[in-house]
């Protein structure tokens, strides 16, 4: 059964694209079959899986706005059971498009049903806002991953997050739950990014995941080369601790569909 998943924070720079890409890339390698959709403007998910923005004939924004079967978007990427919907910038004016139509929350979710379960997973990278764009990944999603970088403000504006989730939850997805909230950028050498961790944890308690991200230069590089951190170093930290979590995540799931 295919398991949808946004990545969401209002805040930029968190590390959702970064998860988003590695979070996906270790799902596969893991032989899982899995879809990102890029849902965010700046397509950094899109060109980060080795996508020439240039050669992009189908994205997710002729599929919310005209229609087009999303199955026609869907292009491979460089690494076995991945494939991704591909964003570019004309998606900043779909928010405008989608506010007059019908039930315009729900625009996302009819586009992915017709896929949906042809994937173990599908991650939708969203933009850092809480526009119509992320509600949409919101009401399509069975869950949610909140990144959450171990810097000063890191829990500024978690709340409007939480609030946006919790009215989705009671008017358009009560079946929405939170993955959990996944520390990014951490640095053990700083004692603020420890603090944050203990903040977080002492806050959120289980629903924190136990695998943190720490910075990495590798993680930071492999963007520009068009790669996942997985084929363009495998053995930096960054690729072992994102391996790590998709392995949380699938025992997180696992242990979930048992209790149901």
């Amino acid at each position: 059964m295919s398991r949808i998943i946004a990545l969401a924070n209002q805040k930029g720079g968190v590390g959702k694209t970064t998860t988003a890409i590695n979070l996906a890339a270790s799902l596969a390698a893991l032989e899982k079959k899995v879809l990102i959709v890029d849902a965010d403007p700046q397509a950094n998910a899109t060109s980060g899986v080795g996508i020439d923005l240039k050669q992009v004939k189908t994205t997710i924004y002729d599929c919310l706005i005209d229609g087009v079967n999303p199955g026609q978007a869907v292009l491979q990427c460089g690494i076995d059971n991945l494939s991704v919907i591909p964003s570019n910038i004309d998606l900043v004016g779909a928010e405008i498009e989608m506010l007059e139509r019908p039930e315009r929350e729900k625009t996302l979710k009819k586009v992915l049903a017709p896929v949906a379960a042809d994937y173990d997973y599908v991650l939708i990278d969203c933009s850092p806002s809480l526009g119509l764009l992320t509600v949409n990944a919101l009401t399509a999603a069975d869950s949610v991953i909140i990144p959450v970088q171990c810097e000063y403000f890191a829990l500024e504006g978690l709340g409007k997050l939480l609030n946006t989730i919790k009215i989705i939850q009671t008017n358009l997805n009560p079946a929405l739950e939170i993955e959990g909230f996944l520390l990014t950028m951490y640095d053990s050498r700083l004692r603020l990014a420890n603090q944050v961790v203990e903040e977080v944890t002492r806050h959120f308690q289980q629903m924190v995941f136990n695998t943190i991200i720490g910075r990495n230069v590798k993680l930071s590089e492999a963007p520009s080369y068009g790669q996942p951190a997985i084929l363009y170093d495998a053995e930096s930290r960054g690729t072992v601790n994102y391996l790590n979590l998709a392995r949380e995540l699938l025992e997180r799931v696992e242990a979930r569909q048992k209790n149901q």
